[in-house]
């Protein structure tokens, strides 16, 4: 899958975590996500850097001083209107698989350039068929997605999240 991004749903303003199927039906996979994990996963594709370490910097950096990798993110299924996904991990014990969800798995693999999976049998139940063209070509609207989502973020900064 590739990540295309995070946009806002309006008007309720509500964060869509946006995946798409790199070959075959190009299908879209939409997952609405919370304001922070949003931010999060925006911070990372844009490269920002935040004087203290944000919670998922956090959590590669402890990966990575015990030894642990993030192989891969795979979105498994969606219950009750809920998705579930698993982190694969490499440890010095070997690999195990880690329950999680979407929005966190995402915002740890944006991070470590972990590949993103999505089951088969959850893509064929709410995998959306979308033109390639009208995903991509769409300038004006994918601007207007992009400005909105940008208002929101500026609005915001990392200590907002701060305990």
């Amino acid at each position: 899958m590739e990540l295309v991004g995070v946009r806002v749903e309006v008007p309720d303003n509500t964060p869509v975590l946006v995946l798409r199927e790199q070959e075959g039906r190009k299908r879209v996979l939409p997952i609405m996500i919370g304001a922070p994990e949003a931010s999060a996963i925006h911070f990372a594709l844009e490269g920002v850097v935040s004087p203290r370490p944000m919670t998922h910097d956090l959590f590669v950096e402890v990966l990575g001083t015990v030894g642990v990798t993030l192989q891969r993110v795979l979105i498994t299924e969606i219950r009750e209107h809920t998705y579930y996904a698993e982190l694969s991990l490499q440890t010095p014990a070997g690999p195990r698989t880690v329950s999680s969800r979407p929005s966190d798995a995402l915002a740890l693999a944006v991070r470590t350039g972990a590949d993103i999976f999505a089951t088969e049998e959850l893509l064929d139940a709410v995998g959306q068929d979308v033109a390639v063209a009208a995903v991509l070509d769409d300038d004006a609207e994918e601007d207007a997605i992009l400005d909105e989502f940008r208002d929101f973020i500026d609005s915001i900064n990392p200590d907002d999240f701060s305990s």
